[in-house]
């Protein structure tokens, strides 16, 4: 079995994506569009009518599909019957809910929901008459769900009850319910992945966010956990899977060069041996349940390509419409494979593939039926010099009609992170800006994942300066293209992409002629000082990062634009959540009272069921409509 924490970042990163075919629109495509305008202009509420559909676990008898959909406006959790596609609600309700699964025997579905957005996730049963029970305990625990045993009869959960710093690893029956701790969290280091024998646990260790290690510990035998990833300098080590015979550990390392390559380390002799390298990263590796195929991620140039194994040889998926998957799971009998396509101008479907026959059956039509794919735009990998001479890439959307007769105003649109990474994908708020003839150019600054560890550690504590003027230059480099109006580019962006446009205004006051800050970090010592107690692994490579809130308490005022407010004389918009758990609705509060204190003005939004990253389709229509008037006044009304 498998199962990885992400790296943890101030923002919520966005769904990876499996490259199958191209989806990225070439500059000389871009450049011989003969579209004058889109066929007409949608509203918000009607790209929002387009569905998200993720997850999708198979049933015990692989007739059904468990999805998380917001066709209700709301993500709940839905059951999919895969000889009809017919949907039928198993929840319902104003609270995020995501499905994690069918229980292996019977269609008894657990599912995860938080509050309001605090994050504290609670796991779910619903019994087969409907009865649900809530299997986590205490408010203030936040519980993730690791997947069934391989052998179908226990599974395995994380949370932080105890300590509310670390998270300990329980094993449940599944027949029973009943769990046990197996392994007690005392170091702080994150519990990543365990053995189809449940006999070894890999943990990670974060150093900054450009070195880890991984441990690996005996769980029969007891002791402490051993090291497996001596290395010098900075190195990044992450776990991502054991074999189904319990003999090897997966994992991925940079050690040997910019990008990492999938190793495996032999539990029985310590030996380590490379399975897999590419140009580029590799993102992710795991095996279906009883080890027949595997899958391999590698994430190039904002693509993350799939390598598909079947008993060792590579397994070619015909019958698939050209696009980005994300999402690839397999039955528990290994007959069936689902896979989700998508692009920036097709939102994700889900498909099952047949592995028996290699017959494909789409599962969903996601796209709301009255918009024209025609009046969608497709992005183009855009790549400029930065002073310095880095080279920073990041997709750029050019919206229909957009020429040099027809000049377009632009918005940079920034990543969160520190470390995110802007890629290509369908994003009904993208859509909406474009469609309304705003072009968008999604920088990966330095700083970004995705294009080796050099460039990642380029921002380590330099925000405010160094990644803020690739933002600069990015906007040197806009105005270079002949369809941009060069008085006209504005810049946005969530979590870590709201500071950026906060320091934006702040710190480089004459350079954009507005911004829109979503949920953005104003006060870096408040952030640093209010980190979730769950972050705990993560403190130390936080403030290596970003800066000690003791040590670095002047350096990190400078560079806090909360206290710069007086600078910020360009129109601004706020977008926040009153229940975000990372940036606290406090520094969004005092940005604003910063500006207004020194007569500057702001249009400020907080939404009181939200948290970091809005969900709520009701509020992202409602944010979106407010931010399309307060564009259209304040950069594309401007000459």
């Amino acid at each position: 079995m498998t199962r990885i924490f992400p790296r943890i970042l101030l923002c919520a990163i966005a769904i990876s994506t499996l490259m199958l075919g191209a989806c990225t629109q070439s500059s000389e495509d871009a450049a011989t569009d003969s579209r004058t305008a889109p066929s007409r202009h949608y509203t918000m509420a009607e790209f929002m009518k387009t569905t998200s559909i993720g997850g999708g676990s198979f049933n015990h008898d692989d007739t059904k599909l468990l999805v998380s959909s917001n066709e209700s406006g709301v993500f709940n959790v839905y059951e999919l019957d895969l000889a009809t596609n017919a949907r039928t609600a198993v929840t319902e309700g104003d609270d995020t809910t995501f499905g994690v699964g069918y229980m292996p025997t019977d269609d008894r579905i657990l599912y995860t929901r938080d509050q309001g957005g605090n994050e504290n996730n609670h796991l779910f049963l619903r019994d087969l008459d409907g009865t649900v029970s809530e299997l986590t305990n205490g408010e203030e625990t936040k519980e993730s769900f690791w997947g069934f045993n391989n052998d179908l009869k226990t599974f395995f959960t994380v949370n932080n009850e105890r300590d509310a710093r670390f998270f300990d690893l329980f094993q449940w029956d599944a027949a029973t319910l009943e769990k046990r701790m197996i392994y007690r969290n005392e170091s702080g280091m994150q519990p990543s992945v365990i053995s189809a024998d449940a006999r070894w646990l890999a943990l990670d260790k974060p150093n900054t966010t450009n070195d880890s290690d991984i441990y690996v510990l005996d769980l029969a035998n007891g002791g402490e956990p051993q090291l497996i990833s001596e290395h010098e300098g900075d190195a990044s080590f992450g776990s991502h899977t054991f074999d189904v015979d319990s003999k090897f550990l997966y994992y991925t390392s940079n050690a040997e060069g910019e990008f990492a390559r999938l190793l495996r380390y032999e539990l029985a002799t310590g030996n380590h041996e490379e399975v897999y390298a590419s140009d580029w990263g590799v993102a992710f590796a795991y095996y279906s349940r009883l080890g027949t195929y595997r899958v391999i991620g590698t994430n190039e140039d904002g693509y993350t390509k799939v390598q598909i194994t079947h008993n060792g040889a590579e397994l070619k998926v015909e019958g698939l419409p050209d696009g980005t998957v994300s999402g690839i799971s397999f039955s528990d009998s290994e007959k069936l494979m689902k896979l989700t396509v998508s692009g920036d101008a097709m939102p994700g479907n889900i498909f099952v593939y047949n592995l028996e026959s290699g017959a494909v059956t789409q599962v969903t039509e996601t796209l709301n039926p009255d918009i024209d794919t025609n009046d969608l735009v497709t992005s183009k990998v855009a790549r400029f010099e930065a002073r310095d001479g880095m080279v920073i890439p990041g997709p750029l959307y050019k919206p229909i009609g957009a020429s040099a007769e027809n000049k377009v105003p632009v918005m940079l649109w920034i990543h969160g992170g520190p470390g995110g990474q802007s890629r290509a994908g369908y994003s009904a708020e993208k859509q909406f800006l474009l469609n309304n003839g705003y072009a968008l150019f999604a920088v990966n600054n330095r700083g970004s994942s995705g294009y080796g560890k050099s460039f990642l550690a380029a921002d380590d504590g330099k925000h405010g300066r160094e990644p803020l003027w690739d933002c600069v230059d990015a906007k040197e480099y806009l105005k270079t293209l002949d369809w941009v109006d060069p008085d006209r580019i504005g810049i946005m962006g969530g979590s870590y992409g709201g500071y950026m446009t906060l320091a934006a205004l702040a710190f480089e006051p004459e350079e954009f002629v507005c911004g829109v800050d979503i949920f953005g970090v104003a006060n870096w010592i408040a952030t640093l000082e209010n980190i979730p107690p769950y972050w705990e692994s993560f403190r130390l490579a936080l403030y290596n990062e970003i800066g000690h809130p003791e040590k670095d308490r002047e350096f990190l005022h400078l560079t806090s634009p909360v206290f710069h407010g007086d600078k910020i004389t360009k129109p601004l918009m706020i977008l926040q959540g009153a229940n975000d758990p990372r940036v606290l609705q406090a520094e969004s509060d005092d940005m604003v009272a910063a500006i207004m204190e020194n007569g500057g003005t702001v249009e400020y939004m907080v939404f009181d069921d939200e948290g970091h990253g809005f969900r709520k389709s009701s509020n992202r229509i409602a944010g979106f409509n407010k931010m399309l008037e307060f564009l259209d006044t304040n950069l594309k009304g401007t000459e």
